[in-house]
């Protein structure tokens, strides 16, 4: 087993992972830049290192930064969590020539699911279901283009081959529009991620967004913990995630869960992993793979009893799986919803002090932060301070329980989203269960 790792995090991700750490022995190194210098999961790891200044591209995004405090601490791992250099291949490359392990893929995997068109390909011959769509990047000429867009069948989506995030998107609804709005995601494409290859898909116009979380190990082993459903979003950034996703079929879930397993031992895939489709009469369409933890892991966890960062670290110490596609079984519910330090009409960052914070509890609760009383949220990074996840035997149970915990929750001296968590638990279409991505954001604009 590891036994000092570099947690190259902030926030709830990183305490998250340094509970794991401790669960499992390992000593802990924080990295923070100044603004972080007091955060909790600072003041409970073995050791901290200040890599630099409040903004991100020179603490957080700073690769040697990270790489030298592992070296003066004598760590022998780091881990990214989400965000900032996770699903950087070109650092997961320098932390492993440094001789550190990295807590996550292998580079070369990294760079073969980040860029969508050879995510796709590989996915393909994987024999997961994917989008039909352009079978690679565009070509140049405007012959071939209109005829692939005819053979698709309008609307069409263009985008970005090194996009994420909702970013370097575009839909196109005529043959009139499709050269100048490619024209235009590439040009976005090129400032956005410095490549302005883009391809073309079927838009799906009713579709919700399921993912199905893997783990793999080095020696060729992989299962698959079953979906979520993170269909609720605003501009393409989810605000509530569930699992089991509501209504869909056991043989279609158990089938894709099995594919996906299948797929990383095709590509040889090492840790943890999330398979992103879209979803739509019954039929699943792969679109994207996060090669690292994502926000959601929580409401997985709750229904499978599994812990997945744990399991991240066992995977990185070289071990093999524990578990068999056999053992894992899943029960009751769970609902995970994203607290935000902003205006929850507005949507506008909302930093500062906290001056009061009373978390809520009681059965099947579980709270997910890294902020106290007088914890000044910092204006420069991600305004999410808190993930709220309840638990229950059925659906209709971990909505009430959720209920209860959102009426009982208090964070003063700043806004939250809460106000819009609460809306969302009571809305009928989100009871019923099954609403696509589309959904919130249109209830936004009406109100």
């Amino acid at each position: 087993m590891i036994q000092k790792v570099v947690i190259a995090n902030r926030g709830e991700i990183a305490l998250r992972i340094q509970r794991a750490c401790r669960t499992l022995g390992i000593k802990t190194v924080a990295v923070h830049s100044e603004a972080d210098r007091d955060a909790k999961y600072v003041r409970l790891a073995d050791e901290s290192v200040c890599i630099g200044p409040a903004q991100a591209p020179q603490s957080y995004l700073n690769a040697p930064a990270i790489i030298s405090a592992a070296e003066v601490t004598d760590a022998q791992a780091i881990h990214p969590g989400y965000g900032f250099l996770s699903e950087n291949a070109d650092f997961a490359e320098r932390v492993e020539q440094s001789g550190f392990v990295f807590v996550g893929p292998r580079a070369e995997t990294i760079r073969l699911m980040g860029d969508k068109i050879s995510a796709i390909k590989a996915m393909k011959r994987a024999g997961v279901p994917c989008v039909p769509g352009s079978e690679g990047p565009l070509p140049s000429t405007e012959k071939e283009i209109l005829k692939i867009a005819a053979g698709i069948g309008y609307p069409v989506l263009i985008k970005a081959a090194a996009g994420g995030g909702g970013r370097g998107m575009r839909v196109v609804h005529t043959e009139a529009a499709l050269l100048s709005s490619i024209q235009l995601t590439r040009a976005e494409a090129k400032a956005a991620f410095g490549n302005d290859t883009v391809y073309m898909e079927k838009f799906l116009d009713n579709p919700r967004h399921v993912e199905f979380q893997v783990l793999a190990d080095e020696h060729g082993n992989a299962v698959h913990l079953g979906e979520r459903d993170c269909s609720l979003q605003r501009r393409h950034q989810k605000v509530v995630e569930e699992s089991p996703a509501p209504g869909i079929p056991d043989r279609l879930r158990h089938k894709i869960g099995d594919r996906c397993a299948e797929a990383c031992k095709k590509i040889g895939y090492r840790g943890a992993g999330t398979f992103e489709f879209l979803y739509q009469d019954n039929e699943f369409f792969f679109i994207e793979m996060n090669t690292r933890v994502q926000v959601e892991h929580p409401v997985t966890e709750m229904v499978t009893g599994i812990d997945i960062v744990m399991e991240q670290l066992r995977i990185a110490s070289g071990e093999k799986l524990s578990l068999r596609q056999r053992d894992i079984h899943w029960k009751g519910h769970a609902i995970e919803c994203r607290i935000n330090a902003e205006d929850p009409r507005t949507f506008v960052p909302s930093p500062g002090r906290i001056t009061g914070f009373h978390p809520p509890g009681g059965p099947g609760i579980r709270i997910d932060t890294h902020i106290y009383d007088g914890y000044v949220v910092p204006p420069y990074y991600d305004s999410m301070i808190a993930k709220l996840i309840a638990f229950g035997d059925t659906r209709e149970m971990a909505l009430a329980r959720m209920r209860i915990a959102l009426s009982e929750i208090v964070v003063e001296g700043i806004k939250t989203n809460i106000a819009l968590h609460r809306d969302i638990m009571m809305d009928n279409a989100f009871v019923t269960g099954g609403v696509n991505i589309h959904y919130l954001q249109k209830k936004l604009d009406l109100e």
